[in-house]
């Protein structure tokens, strides 16, 4: 766990809420991409820690994503709705770990996120 000590408190609340954003796949479709993609626009050009994990929460949500199609899916095979709600849990911890850490202006990395953004 590295610290990082040079932050803002503006940069660490937008970096939290870069995670926390997503969120809104509780109220919207989508919410879940379109929150991170949100705040990581609108600050990515003013905090070098935004940018960062601005675009570490967008590719965990939309590899997540790819797993929630892929597992409706396999609803029709029978493990898809238990897939769909193993994924789900995992994806609110993982959530709020990356919220609390970033925080905390510590470093998080999402676990098995496949890297579209660089």
């Amino acid at each position: 766990m590295q610290r990082i000590d040079y932050l803002n408190n503006e940069e660490r609340t937008m970096s939290m809420l870069c995670h926390l954003s997503a969120l809104g796949m509780l109220l919207i479709p989508f919410g879940a991409v379109l929150g991170p993609l949100i705040f990581w626009l609108i600050k990515r050009d003013h905090y070098v820690e935004v940018n960062r994990q601005g675009k570490d929460a967008l590719n965990f949500q939309l590899t997540m994503q790819i797993l929630f199609i892929i597992s409706g899916l396999l609803v029709i095979v029978g493990i898809g709705l238990l897939l769909i709600a193993a994924l789900g849990i995992f994806n609110l911890i993982v959530i709020i770990i990356a919220s609390v850490k970033s925080n905390n202006a510590e470093r998080f990395e999402y676990p098995f996120s496949i890297r579209f953004i660089q």
